[in-house]
């Protein structure tokens, strides 16, 4: 089952209680409820259309009014009795639900975290003796500027563009972005803005730990209809057909590499040495982290890269060693470590 289907298939599932809760609800809600676009959507339908319990024939599927669809932006369904209700939880997944209402707690506000914990009580108590185990999960998020969440909070609520500042740590700069705030979301123990952005025209997240300053502008935000929500079910990283595969040998000193950053395949090599292979988009990034490992770190591919990395190296080595050498400071009884 390819990853779309994977996607498709519990949200069609959950689909149809909620239409027949909802009757008559537009379609853009029902859209922007489950986090895809109208047209993502509009293909769903269609598919449910064609959807019944086993033996089912003409009749007796599900019933999708396209016509209010298509006239009204509406959607009614009918016959689907069979799917009266949302499935009932298991205990692992009712833990899995309380571990992330816990971490969606920790970066919560004030008006938020009253649903939150009823929802944990519902849960806990549906977990029985089994949510006793999930207090052995430790939920830390790394807090943001509480100034900077606030205002993000304000320009998601009243549909607001913002100005950020923002530190792009690749390049060592920080850059001005005007963006269309999507959502807040949690990943990995990140608090992250996911936003349209003006300057790269397309969908970026935001760490919120390095936007410097945030400030809601008069202007609404645009509507982004064919813009789906990032699926981080995968990661946050997802590589693009125009990323670099970079092949780097690591000796034990540098083996920290393949923990902080997400690699696509390792192989030991003798001498202790580990070769990893890691997806990037920007030459420059990786550059600068193989100067900084010094010896301990080699780029066996790509080879032209490699001899870019190993002259500016050199430079570098060379301009050390033809540095003028000033005087020695006088000697200060009190900076002696001995």
């Amino acid at each position: 089952m390819t990853q779309s289907a994977r996607d498709q298939v519990p949200r069609m599932l959950a689909l149809v209680p909620y239409l027949r809760s909802r009757e008559g609800v537009p379609v853009e809600q029902v859209a922007k409820d489950f986090g895809v676009t109208t047209a993502q959507l509009v293909k769903d339908l269609n598919v449910l259309w064609f959807c019944g319990l086993p033996g089912a024939v003409t009749g007796e599927m599900i019933d999708v009014d396209m016509d209010a669809l298509e006239a009204d932006g509406v959607v009614h369904i009918d016959n689907a009795e069979f799917l009266p209700r949302p499935f009932r939880l298991t205990v692992p997944e009712a833990l899995s639900l309380i571990v992330a209402l816990r971490t969606l707690r920790e970066s919560a506000t004030q008006t938020e975290l009253p649903t939150i914990e009823s929802a944990l009580a519902k849960l806990e108590s549906t977990a029985g003796d089994g949510a006793a185990a999930s207090a052995a999960v430790q939920v830390h998020i790394e807090r943001a500027d509480p100034q900077v969440h606030d205002t993000i909070r304000e320009a998601l609520e009243k549909g607001r563009r913002l100005q950020l500042a923002y530190l792009v740590p690749a390049r060592d700069e920080q850059t001005d972005r005007m963006v269309d705030p999507l959502r807040l979301l949690t990943a990995e123990g990140w608090q992250y803005l996911e936003a349209w952005c003006y300057r790269a025209e397309d969908v970026r997240l935001f760490r919120l730990d390095r936007i410097a300053s945030a400030e809601v502008l008069t202007a609404a935000v645009d509507t982004h209809d064919q813009v789906a929500r990032r699926d981080l079910s995968a990661g946050l990283f997802r590589p693009g057909p125009d990323h670099i595969e970079a092949v780097i040998d690591l000796d034990e000193g540098a083996r920290w590499i393949a923990e902080s950053y997400p690699i696509e395949g390792s192989e030991e090599r003798s001498g202790g040495r580990l070769r990893i292979r890691m997806r990037i988009a920007d030459p420059g990034w990786l550059r600068r982290l193989l100067l900084s490992l010094g010896g301990a770190a080699r780029l066996i591919a790509p080879e032209a890269m490699a001899g870019e990395v190993q002259r500016a190296a050199q430079d570098a080595l060379a301009g050390y060693e033809d540095a003028p050498i000033g005087p020695a400071a006088p000697y200060d009884r009190n900076n002696d470590p001995s």
